[in-house]
């Protein structure tokens, strides 16, 4: 045999072991044996569930599973509770052409337990009412992590203390301060649009409900979500730098042209402009923030200054929407509005609800109105929330989040996983809108008939989805590790309350260019959709301020107290 002939088998021989250990390390992190893991995988909300909870599993494999056993067992007797046969398969998934789902609803004592399909087994999952208990918390400090300047952050020190050298659009006003804030997401560039969302919808969570929202870890006498929206609130009061003058962003993307560092070591650190601009969707979620937040610290903190600082700028950026575009243009490119009536309706009607102004009511009734359901949830379309504030003033706008669910529970019903299936760039963000939808609307009308849809929408972000991983750091046994986060990847340590943004449709992922490791999870993508645990993908694997803000919300309302 000549050199060139081994060297060829050897290449084929390397390739083959590589792939069979991929395989097996994936079937290992299901405690499967490695003959079995090859074929057959078991899918469950690794968080456990709650004990009224609808509870389902996926069970997958490439060959056929029809009629074949699974037990459910209580791991702390190993006690046989639950015995059934597999049905037909869902569809395919992949290159898994049989996917089954099993219905354990009917379990509903506490305790913690497993599924067990011939020599497989599932993660160890609890049942327990206060399954979430901790995870808002958790979210929070994720928070501390993103803060920018002197409020103290966590995890490293102080940074851009020097914003804004000069402002773009308006050279003739000098320096600007425009320190504090958050961090966007991975890199360092901070925008009015997802912060005034973010603080938004931390404020919302707590005028909510104040009792599941009011924990005070560190007893400073301020809830921990109005202490974190209070980062927020400052930075957006200093981006309203002069009348009739709004920052809408701070640093460019050079911010991404200078690799990875620490903030504090970040080498542009004095070549961070600020960007002027205005348009009624920032007007909208602007007002909005600081309207709900001039109204919380009156009422809560007797801080009537701050609350009047916060209504004056509220207010007096409402009235630029008259002359404003509809749409601001935002200088990276990046967080640009398709629309804006859904925000300015909040903002109008958070200017209603501080002021008690007629004219802000009538403007929020026409604005929402317009708008419409939006069947989407992101930083961008908020229409659920105007339609929920005017709910309690007139019921025939909850017909609009009704509509939302009833689109996405007949996306669900197609699935194979139960999810709504759809992949955009920041899945979990949508998916927690999902969810969200659903709590406003059993708010309004006691109504449970979409509480599955929400639970399967929650499954999938926790476990029960193609590649077995939480998509919440922390939460569950095998969750996402590699964050796109420079703080925590140059520190070697975990991110706290980090979400992943999830699997993406390769019509998304095709137009990026991302260098990538091998990975177990690979076995799992198709080839429409796929996730990667990877430090360099700022697609699917990208915490971002507003994904947070959004499930902080939505697991302080599904922990019961």
């Amino acid at each position: 045999m000549n050199n060139r002939v081994l060297f060829r088998y050897r290449k084929i021989l390397v390739r083959l072991i590589i792939a069979v250990l991929l395989m097996i390390g994936a079937g290992i992190t299901e405690g499967c044996t490695p003959s079995e893991a090859v074929n057959v995988f078991i899918r469950i909300n690794q968080n456990g569930y709650r004990q009224d909870d609808v509870k389902t599993g996926i069970v997958f494999s490439e060959k056929v599973l029809d009629g074949v056993n699974y037990v459910v067992i209580n791991t702390q007797n190993n006690k046989k509770i639950i015995s059934g046969n597999l049905g037909q398969s869902l569809g395919t998934w992949g290159r898994f052409k049989h996917n089954y789902e099993i219905d354990f609803s009917a379990l509903k004592d506490p305790g913690t337990y497993q599924i067990q399909i011939r020599n497989n087994k599932s993660h160890d999952f609890r049942i327990s009412n206060d399954i979430y208990s901790g995870v808002t918390e958790n979210l929070i400090d994720f928070f501390r992590v993103q803060r920018c300047g002197p409020t103290n952050p966590m995890l490293h020190g102080l940074c851009h203390n020097f914003d804004s050298p000069y402002i773009a659009g308006d050279s003739l006003f000098g320096k600007v301060d425009v320190t504090g804030g958050w961090h966007d997401a991975g890199d360092y560039i901070k925008f009015v649009n997802t912060a005034a969302f973010t603080t938004y919808m931390l404020l919302f969570a707590y005028d909510f409900d104040p009792v599941r929202f009011g924990f005070d870890r560190d007893n400073s006498g301020a809830p921990d979500v109005l202490e974190e929206a209070r980062i927020g609130l400052d930075w957006l009061l200093r981006c309203n730098y002069k009348p009739g003058g709004l920052i809408t962003q701070v640093q460019d993307l050079r911010d991404h042209e200078v690799g990875w560092r620490l903030p504090e070591d970040d080498p542009l650190r004095y070549e961070r402009p600020a960007f002027k601009g205005i348009g009624k969707n920032i007007i909208g979620i602007y007002s909005a923030a600081l309207a709900l937040g001039s109204r919380i610290w009156k009422a809560k903190f007797y801080d009537d200054d701050y609350s009047r600082r916060l209504l004056e700028s509220a207010e007096n950026i409402y009235r630029l929407k008259g002359s404003a575009p509809d749409l601001d243009t935002a200088p990276s490119g990046m967080y640009q509005d398709q629309k804006f009536e859904g925000k300015l309706a909040l903002g109008a009607f958070e200017l209603f609800s501080a002021t008690s102004k007629g004219s802000y009511l009538k403007d929020s009734k026409d604005y929402a109105a317009t708008a419409g359901p939006d069947y989407w949830w992101s930083w961008g379309d908020v229409n659920s929330l105007a339609h929920y504030r005017l709910a309690t003033e007139d019921p025939k706008y909850l017909g609009y989040i009704e509509n939302n669910l009833t689109h996405w529970n007949h996306l669900s019903d197609s699935t194979v996983y139960g999810d709504i299936g759809v992949y955009p760039w920041g899945t979990t963000h949508l998916l927690f809108g999902v969810i969200l939808n659903n709590i406003l609307y059993t708010k309004v009308t006691g109504n449970s008939q979409f509480e599955s849809l929400a639970q399967k929408q929650m499954d999938y972000i926790l476990g029960k989805n193609p590649w077995g991983i939480s998509f919440v750091s922390g939460v569950g046994k095998t969750y996402t590790k590699h964050f796109h986060l420079q703080i925590t990847y140059l520190k070697g340590i975990g991110l706290p309350g980090g979400i992943a943004a999830g699997p993406t449709s390769q019509d998304v992922l095709k137009n990026y260019q991302i260098e990538r490791k091998p990975s177990g999870l690979d076995l799992f993508n198709s080839d429409n959709v796929k996730y990667f645990d990877d430090r360099n993908d700022y697609i699917t694997n990208e915490p971002t301020i507003v994904t947070n803000a959004t499930a902080v919300f939505v697991f302080g309302m599904l922990n019961r107290k």
